[in-house]
């Protein structure tokens, strides 16, 4: 492909859904071990919200969730208005389109933004190859079923806005064999169909492509060979699954991640987490095949690669499934960036960043003034092994699933985590050591000596939804008081 200049390169921009950062390097991932190690490797990035649609609002936009306006995944009235970006606020596909990139997308579409849906405007250049629609309609085409069912979701009671409680239905770790075939499976679908389009994409001006995987999100009902992948007897479970810990938050009983989560013992989450392992080899077989078409076609070391996940599992983790809380295997995502000719490949970086850092990242290597004021910054400096970059917190949020109901909190400053959970009039506490306790057993508000760091980072997290003007406020707490009231 012939290029004018670094900043018309091809851009390529692959995602997980659900992905732990530390299911990979164990031996289901050579096609992603690969890409890693010819990439810059960020090895504590943080999504800026544990959901889908709030997580690909910040990312696609390099804004938090308060700010561009998707809290959400708002499957239900009236808080569909909560999952939508606004009008006002930029994105990486209209910028892609304003370079006159080729631009591609294929996978899960959760970029809500206001007013008509991105892969429906009748003035859009990107070429909207799959949608979660279009594979229902292949699917029905076919007659073939959609992978899950029944079996695989469970009632859980969820808040609405934080005034009444609904009953719905959702994924739980229940695993199963989906036996119409990896071609029917939905990331099957989205790489077949990925893959058509780049044998023939045209190389005369640089590919923007979006790869969206759903993979490894629940349902586990997954196809041969990857279901039988990993044995049994070879899963070994981090220390921390199945375990509810003496401080940990009690309000994450009240949601979703705490009742689907608390169901299974530490012997019954060896085999979700063993087919769990299997759909992480399934996604590392569709990243091979997109990144062996871009070799084939001469367009792979012409690219910048992108690498990353919406959020991460919990799988058993605090005795919590899905996301939706702040733990570490929640919010800390695996995040690689692959320069042109794999430039400065093979670097770890450990300063802490967020998924809201990638989008000025890419408007300062393609050279782009977004429409709006992005609060990440570019990871440029890091990525071209200069002078570190300035350590700042990185904020993380959460308001609730398909509407509002249940609120998290969280700053991450160097070392330092802190956690505030809501709900309803209660608040809960947790700070923990990351360099000690990085599976985040011992809660240090319960220890007194840890009440000035404790003040200083609710300090920076006031600070912050000021800053935003988030609508959950954090109230004053005596931590005197919360240690008599919890120990």
């Amino acid at each position: 492909m012939k290029n004018s200049g670094f900043q018309r390169d091809n851009l390529i921009v692959i995602a997980a859904d659900q992905l732990r950062y530390d299911v990979l390097g164990l031996g289901v991932t050579p096609n992603l071990d690969r890409l890693m190690g010819e990439s810059v490797v960020f090895d504590r990035a943080y999504c800026a919200c544990p959901l889908c649609a709030p997580a690909r609002g910040a990312l696609f936009t390099g804004t938090y969730p308060g700010r561009n306006g998707s809290l959400i995944n708002g499957w239900y009235k009236p808080e569909k208005a909560y999952a939508k970006v606004r009008a006002d606020i930029d994105n990486l596909y209209d910028m892609m389109e304003r370079l006159d990139m080729e631009c591609i997308h294929s996978g899960k579409q959760h970029l809500f933004m206001e007013g008509e849906p991105l892969e429906k405007r009748p003035e859009s250049k990107t070429r909207w190859l799959t949608t979660e629609q279009t594979y229902k309609e292949f699917l029905n085409e076919h007659d073939k079923r959609q992978p899950g069912g029944n079996r695989f979701r469970t009632q859980i009671p969820e808040m609405n806005g934080g005034a009444y409680t609904q009953v719905r239905n959702y994924s739980n770790a229940s695993t199963g064999k989906y036996e119409e075939g990896y071609s029917y499976y939905f990331d099957g679908y989205f790489t077949d169909r990925a893959v058509e389009a780049l044998e023939e994409v045209a190389t005369d001006k640089p590919l923007f492509l979006s790869m969206m995987h759903l993979a490894p999100h629940p349902p586990f009902d997954i196809p041969e060979p990857w279901y039988s992948r990993v044995k049994k007897e070879d899963v070994h479970l981090p220390e921390n699954t199945g375990v509810w810990y003496a401080h940990q938050s009690p309000l994450q009983k009240y949601n979703l991640t705490g009742v689907i989560g608390n169901q299974y013992s530490v012997e019954e989450w060896k085999e979700p987490f063993r087919v769990y392992l299997g759909l992480v080899a399934l996604l590392d077989e569709c990243v091979g095949r997109v990144l062996d078409v871009l070799k084939r076609r001469g367009l792979y070391d012409h690219s910048v690669i992108i690498f990353t996940s919406d959020h991460g599992e919990m799988l058993g983790a605090h005795r919590l499934f899905q996301k939706m809380c702040m733990y570490e295997e929640s919010v800390r995502t695996p995040l690689s960036i692959r320069l042109p000719g794999g430039r400065n490949g093979g670097r770890h970086m450990k300063t802490p960043v967020s998924h809201i850092d990638l989008l000025p990242t890419i408007c300062d290597y393609y050279s782009i003034t977004p429409r709006h004021q992005m609060d990440g910054r570019s990871l440029r400096p890091l990525l071209e092994g200069g002078e570190n970059l300035e350590e700042k917190p990185v904020f993380i949020q959460y308001d609730g699933n398909a509407s509002r109901g249940n609120f998290s909190r969280c700053v991450v400053a160097g070392k330092d985590k802190l956690i505030v959970d809501l709900f309803k009039d209660e608040t809960y506490l947790e700070f923990y050591d990351l360099n000690q306790d990085v599976l985040e057993t011992d809660n240090l508000v319960f220890k007194e000596q840890y009440d000035g760091r404790v003040k200083e980072l609710l300090m920076l997290l006031k600070e912050h939804e000021k800053e935003l003007g988030d609508e959950v406020k954090i109230p004053e707490v005596d931590l005197v008081q919360f240690r008599d009231h919890y120990q």
